[in-house]
């Protein structure tokens, strides 16, 4: 895959834990995502090795705002001086004003865990923020780039269709993919049901519409392009299923000794050992609950999160 697209680790977490992209075209750029604050010096970099100057940026596109994808915006733009920012309407204005990120994090993992991981958040200018419709068109040099709304993982995502090249970029709509868990068979993937809008339906819409565009690979933030679309879509849609049906087992065992979150997250270490094992990787469960530990933690955060909601919906 090349198409003048360059893949950038973050340095988020761990190495190949988050990408950003950066789409060039005709001494033109555009960044798909930015990660934190701390990515921001290696997206120069990366922009300098693909010889282009942050002047000759003309995009920050965002898959949404959760601050692993978006968290270094404001950093960014204020070194990009002609880019402008893309955004669902959901999250344009938290980029605008991005008080209640912080104060939602903060509240969860504390001030100091937030400002070590993330650094402050910057606002961006409400000037250069975009709000993107669903099936907009915006172009970069020409290149035509259309913006999906493809809620599912959060109200607020979008993915991003390269006409050009055929490559999709999915930010979490299309899971996580780790290179670690990579065999003969080809990648592994899950999907990402972390807190707090996961909609399994929406999800399997969204993953529909995109294989629907038949691409010829599907860029995740979580980790790198992957080309093996159709399989792996019908990973997805069997997972998001087996995973609701987890969360909904551990709901109904009301008299059992553990709480809820242990139980949903005990068994969703069992069902990606078990899938892992048919998928030829022959790690122990030790060493995924190292590399899949914060994934499962947050699945089951938002697999309780939803079923919060339907108890609430069915009230």
């Amino acid at each position: 895959m090349n198409h003048g697209i360059h893949t950038i680790d973050t340095g988020f977490v761990r190495p190949q834990f988050d990408a950003a992209y950066l789409i060039v075209e005709n001494g033109r750029g555009a960044f798909v995502d930015c990660g934190a604050n701390h990515a921001v010096p290696r997206l120069l970099q990366a922009l300098q090795e693909a010889g282009l100057t942050p002047a000759q940026v003309d995009w920050l596109m965002l898959t949404h705002v959760h601050l692993d994808h978006a968290g270094g915006a404001g950093e960014l733009m204020a070194r990009l001086p002609n880019a402008r920012l893309l955004a669902h309407p959901r999250g344009a204005r938290h980029m605008i004003d991005p008080s209640q990120l912080w104060a939602g994090a903060s509240a969860v993992y504390g001030e100091t865990v937030m400002e070590a991981t993330y650094g402050k958040l910057r606002p961006v200018p409400a000037g250069r923020v975009v709000e993107a419709v669903d099936g907009q068109v915006v172009t970069l040099a020409g290149r035509p780039l259309r913006c999906l709304d493809t809620p599912g993982h959060a109200r607020h995502h979008l993915c991003f269709y390269d006409e050009q090249s055929g490559i999709c970029f999915t930010g979490d709509t299309f899971g996580l993919s780790y290179r670690v868990f990579d065999t003969a068979q080809g990648s592994f993937v899950l999907p990402t049901t972390s807190p707090v809008q996961f909609d399994p339906q929406a999800l399997h819409a969204s993953i529909c519409r995109l294989t629907a565009l038949k691409p010829s690979a599907v860029c995740v933030t979580h980790y790198g392009p992957l080309t093996q679309v159709e399989p792996l879509a019908a990973a997805l849609h069997e997972q998001i299923d087996a995973m609701t049906a987890i969360a909904q087992t551990a709901q109904q065992e009301n008299a059992a000794p553990a709480p809820r979150h242990e139980r949903i997250k005990t068994a969703l270490t069992d069902f990606y050992t078990a899938r892992l094992t048919t998928h030829g990787w022959r790690g122990d469960r030790a060493t995924l609950e190292k590399w899949l530990g914060m994934d499962i933690e947050l699945n089951a955060q938002g697999l309780g999160v939803w079923l919060n909601g339907l108890k609430r919906r069915a009230a």
